[in-house]
């Protein structure tokens, strides 16, 4: 299975790394979903919480207040947080391979930590 693809440029390294990472998610669920249609609650979950985290960052960049800001990429972090349960599930549960799952796993810690930094800084200013 192919989740890595190449990667779109919005001059801002948290909403593309998210947005790349929603894209990978709706490739796993739809590759996931051919194999076997009854993991379709799981699969459901993996990419709601998976692409959430994108949409919340976009819509942050939106924000009217510096509070909405935070709020907004506060939800990005837990649906991150959410999301690497599902992956770790998917993993133990022998539906993903190792490989994919570091492969994603890791991009999904990585964003967790890109927001962690994000909110304590603009908590900070």
């Amino acid at each position: 299975m192919k989740v890595k693809e190449e990667n779109i440029k919005y001059g801002n390294v948290v909403l593309e790394k998210s947005f790349n990472f929603s894209v990978r998610i709706l490739k796993l669920y739809r590759f996931l979903l051919k194999q076997d249609r009854l993991l379709e609650p799981i699969l459901k979950q993996v990419l709601r919480s998976g692409t959430s985290i994108g949409a919340n960052v976009s819509e942050a960049q939106s924000a009217f207040t510096k509070k909405d800001f935070i709020n907004k990429l506060g939800i990005s972090l837990k649906e991150s947080r959410e999301t690497e349960f599902w992956l770790k599930l998917l993993k133990e549960s022998g539906i993903i391979s190792e490989k994919e799952f570091k492969s994603l796993f890791s991009d999904c810690e990585e964003l967790s930590k890109l927001l962690t930094a994000i909110i304590k800084s603009s908590k900070e200013i």
